[in-house]
C-alpha cells in the first residue's frame, strides 16, 4: 500500500510555512522535495548536496533536463542566477554551518528528538547520504513524516530501533495529524489538523509528549 499523495502534499504545503524568506534550505529525499511546490523560490534558496543552489520546483509541462537532477536523482528546475558547485564544496557549506534549515524525510523519531531515516535492518541500503551532515550542520532541522508506517505502526516511538542518524535532536516534526516541537528536552504537541483530534493523536503515537499551554487552551474552547 502506497501512502496516499494527498497527505504528502498537506504534510510538504505546512512545511513550507515554516519557511521565512531568504533562507537557504536544503530538502532532504521523499515528502520534503514537494515543499519547493509551496514557497516562492525566488526568496527561498533551495540547495541540493550534490551542488547546486537555486533549485526550483520543476512544473510537469517543463521539458526534463536529465543531468539536472538533486541528490536523489530527481530531475529540477533552476532559478535565474543559480550557482553550481562540487560535491565537495556543497558539503563544506552544510558542515560550515551555512544552511538555515533541512527538511528530511523520517523511519522513526523518538521522545528524545533523535531521527532514524537511513536504514533498515535487513535491507540494503546505498548509504547514509547527506543526513548526517545536515543534522550537524543545518541551524534548524524540520522532519516531515506520515504519522504511521503503511502498516499502521507508530512513527514518533519512545526509543529509535532503527539505526540512528544522529545525536543532534530535531526541532520540529510535521505529520498528517500534527506538529511536535522538540523544545528544552521536551516534546510538545502544538497542532492538531482539522480533521483529527487529541485522542488519534495519542492513539498513534508511542512516544510520551506534553500539550502546549495554547493548544491547551485551543482546546478548552
Amino acid at each position: 500500500m502506497s501512502v496516499d499523495i494527498n497527505i504528502q502534499e498537506r504534510i510538504a504545503k505546512r512545511a513550507a510555512a515554516e519557511l521565512k524568506p531568504y533562507s537557504i534550505v536544503n530538502l532532504g529525499i521523499g515528502i520534503p522535495t514537494l515543499v519547493a511546490k509551496y514557497v516562492d523560490s525566488k526568496n527561498i534558496f533551495f540547495q541540493t548536496e550534490n551542488g547546486l543552489l537555486g533549485v526550483r520546483h520543476l512544473r510537469e509541462d517543463e521539458d526534463i533536463d536529465p543531468l539536472l537532477v538533486n541528490a536523489g536523482k530527481l530531475p529540477i528546475g533552476e532559478e535565474l542566477g543559480a550557482s553550481y558547485f562540487s560535491s565537495a564544496d556543497s558539503f563544506a557549506m552544510i558542515r560550515g554551518g551555512h544552511i538555515d534549515v533541512a527538511v528530511l524525510g523520517a523511519l522513526q523519531v523518538d521522545e528524545d528528538g533523535i531521527i532514524a531515516n537511513w536504514s533498515i535492518p535487513g535491507k540494503s541500503i546505498l548509504g547514509v547520504g547527506g543526513a548526517m551532515d545536515l543534522l550537524s550542520g543545518a541551524k534548524k532541522v524540520i522532519v516531515t513524516t506520515t504519522h504511521t508506517t503503511k502498516h499502521g505502526e507508530p512513527k514518533i516511538v519512545k526509543k529509535c530501533t532503527y539505526p540512528i542518524t544522529s545525536i543532534r535532536k530535531v526541532d520540529l516534526i510535521i505529520t498528517e495529524l500534527a506538529v511536535f516541537k522538540y523544545e528544552n528536552n521536551r516534546l510538545v504537541l502544538t497542532e492538531i489538523a482539522e480533521d483529527s483530534c487529541l485522542n488519534e493523536v495519542k492513539e498513534k503515537t508511542e512516544a510520551f509528549f506534553e500539550i502546549s499551554e495554547e493548544l491547551i487552551q485551543s482546546l478548552g474552547r
